[in-house]
């Protein structure tokens, strides 16, 4: 399980780290720094972050199991969440109702804080090697 979650982590990792890297170029080539939150969240959360729960997972066993599927997909998702609502309520491309991209936004970083809290469980739930 923890393998199968490892790489699909590491994926999503590696798309969101070339996603916050062309934004930074972009920004760069512009000289427009308007989204450089959303360009730090994308590296540390969704590059970093997740990245580095995948190889948690591809080091470690875990004994509940099913931890590891909830936690790698709320891990996803808020990750998603938090800096596609940072985008939408930086930006509002699709002129959206501004309490539906706030509510966007808070679902995402909620989801993504869940993830983290679920994480610090995980870690207490490892399997030992003797």
């Amino acid at each position: 399980m923890e393998q199968k979650w490892s790489i699909r982590l590491i994926r999503f990792a590696a798309i969101f780290g070339l996603l916050g890297v062309f934004l930074g170029s972009k920004m760069s080539g512009s000289m427009d720094y308007s989204l450089r939150p959303i360009h730090a969240h994308m590296l540390l959360v969704c590059w970093l972050s997740v990245f580095a729960w995948g190889i948690f997972y591809k080091v470690y066993r875990v004994k509940y199991k099913k931890l590891v599927s909830v936690h790698a997909i709320l891990s996803m998702l808020g990750a998603f969440g938090l800096t596609f609502g940072m985008w939408m309520y930086n930006l509002n491309p699709f002129n959206l109702n501004d309490t539906f991209v706030m509510v966007v936004f808070i679902i995402g970083g909620t989801l993504l804080l869940l993830a983290f809290l679920l994480f610090v469980l995980v870690t207490f739930f490892v399997e030992r090697e003797d």
